[in-house]
């Protein structure tokens, strides 16, 4: 089972709309469920996503070579890809992870719109809870 709140899917299905028709993608990230306010029901080591990286379309080393270099791997446990014009599974061109989150229009959150999957393309089941991260500011 994947765990991702409410609050990154909405934030993510925002940034593939805005995009459109461009794709979007960038990491995503988890902390485990006994830090997040409303996720009770979880076991405390859960990991839930809950963050990402704010993509950089402008990195020319990302666009040719494919690689992000502006997040380091072992803070993106994740990957979300917007395939504007496409299904929803994983392709060839998206950046693998341990998990990555897919978006189609009309980028709503439904079975045929977002889903999970593993980096063998085979769809993960996913449950979206109603959960927060701490409050964190850029003062800490």
């Amino acid at each position: 089972m994947v765990y991702v709140t409410r609050g990154l899917v909405d934030i993510l299905l925002a940034l593939a709309s805005d995009a459109d028709p461009d794709d979007v993608t960038t990491g995503v990230s988890v902390i485990p469920a006994s830090e997040l306010d409303g996720a009770d029901g979880l076991p405390p080591d859960t990991p839930v996503f809950t963050d990402f990286f704010l993509p950089d379309p402008g990195n020319p080393v990302n666009a040719v070579f494919g690689v992000d270099l502006s997040t380091p791997a072992r803070q993106a446990q994740g990957r979300f890809v917007s395939h504007p014009v496409g299904e929803l599974e994983v392709t060839r061109r998206d950046d693998l992870a341990e998990v990555i989150f897919v978006a189609v229009p009309p980028w709503d959150v439904d079975d045929r719109s977002f889903g999970a999957f593993d980096r063998s393309g085979e769809r993960q089941p996913l449950e979206i809870i109603d959960a927060s991260p701490p409050g964190q500011s850029l003062t800490d």
